[in-house]
């Protein structure tokens, strides 16, 4: 494995450890700032908003300059930001400083993809983008009990000081170790181009994909806590460990994917999305018996996670002339995705329906989305159409 992939995850991971390590210190933070527990969640909210909104945004604006540049310049920002958060006197502060955080979030994940698959072969494009997506869920099995654990024993702001360290480390790693040139073809090309190529149906596809998995992901993963404790009777001490086990899983679901991409994409993509119906119907009916219950939840992370190195290497291919905006609206596709998920799920809990029926949501979900994916392949496979090639210059 690179120096440069390396640095590149390093990133990933500072980046998803500062999106999700607020949840296990946000008791903390509340009491901290004088404001509620609810008020205080605004700051997940608030941040999911800034990577879906302000990340293509800045992603389109920042086109020109060199990859390099840019994420080093991202990166800087991230430790800024870390800072501010861990110095802000009052809630508005720290919300702020969130959003800032989140903006150059969505930035970084859509270029980081495109610069690691330019350091690499053809055939292991889909290995490389699974490694940077590794980085979050890595974040949620080290960064985030870490994070947490830091916050507990010194205060909250020590783990926002924390996580700006590692960012510096992360920034300093990409300034030694990657190419100055890599991935040089995507500051060329106009703006209208990158506008255009959100038209073609295999990026629209996709996006549409990516909202409807994180739907299904998120009405069930948001609430998988009450979920373990009210149906399926596990000790609430018993819940941390099984949710590290989902991170595990996780994680080796993410490199399948992207072996899977680099052997044959589309046939994978539907198949994983075929199997996320199928653990989302498994999980509802296995809900209420504990062992089975854990190990189908394991089982649930990897097929969850494994659909994003697929699904994330068909955009970049179809969008090689103008990739980044394009690859900019995967993250929001993922956020738009987690929020009206989380809502969903609360919808139907507030209904009466309770923690047990949330499954369904994603098995209607992921049934979607094979079914818009085998559509589209073969729509590519009717039209003969072939991916666009990189455009060297303007």
């Amino acid at each position: 494995m690179s120096l440069p992939l390396i640095a590149l995850f390093l990133a990933a991971f500072a980046f998803g450890t500062a999106e999700f390590v607020i949840a296990g210190i946000l008791p903390e933070v509340a009491s901290g700032l004088d404001v509620s527990i609810p008020v205080a969640g605004y700051l997940i909210s608030g941040y999911a908003i800034g990577i879906a909104i302000g990340g293509p945004l800045l992603a389109v604006a920042t086109k020109k300059m060199t990859r390099k540049a840019l994420i080093l310049l991202l990166g800087g920002i991230f430790v800024l930001g870390q800072v501010f958060c861990a110095l802000a006197p009052n809630f508005e502060m720290l919300m702020l400083a969130r959003v800032l955080v989140s903006i150059v979030h969505g930035t970084y994940f859509g270029i980081a993809a495109i610069v690691a698959v330019s350091l690499v072969s053809p055939e292991k494009r889909g290995f490389a983008v699974a490694l940077i997506l590794s980085g979050l869920t890595v974040s949620n099995i080290l960064g985030v009990p870490g994070g947490t654990a830091i916050g507990n024993a010194l205060g909250w702001r020590a783990t926002f000081w924390a996580v700006g360290i590692i960012g510096l480390f992360a920034t300093l790693a990409v300034a030694f170790f990657l190419p100055r040139h890599a991935a040089s073809a995507a500051t060329f090309g106009s703006f209208v181009r990158e506008f255009k190529a959100l038209g073609r149906q295999q990026i629209v596809t996709s996006l549409f994909i990516v909202i409807l998995v994180m739907i299904g992901q998120y009405s069930l993963f948001t609430y998988i806590a009450p979920l373990l404790t009210n149906v399926t009777g596990l000790d609430t001490g018993t819940v941390p460990w099984l949710l590290l086990l989902y991170g595990v899983g996780s994680t080796i679901g993410v490199f399948v994917g992207g072996r899977l991409a680099d052997w044959k994409l589309m046939p994978s993509l539907v198949t994983i999305l075929a199997l996320q119906a199928v653990m989302f119907v498994t999980l509802y009916f296995v809900s209420p018996y504990p062992i089975v219950m854990a190990i189908a939840t394991i089982l649930w992370g990897g097929v969850n996670f494994a659909f994003g190195s697929p699904v994330q290497s068909r955009v970049l291919a179809w969008a090689a002339d103008a990739p980044n905006l394009a690859s900019a609206l995967i993250p929001t596709g993922f956020n738009i995705g987690i929020a009206i998920g989380a809502i969903l799920g609360a919808g139907l809990i507030d209904s009466g329906l309770g923690y047990s029926v949330l499954p369904l949501i994603g098995a209607v979900t992921s049934a979607l989305a094979a079914a818009i994916a085998v559509m589209s392949g073969l729509m590519d496979r009717s039209s003969g159409a072939l991916p666009p090639v990189a455009v060297a210059a303007e």
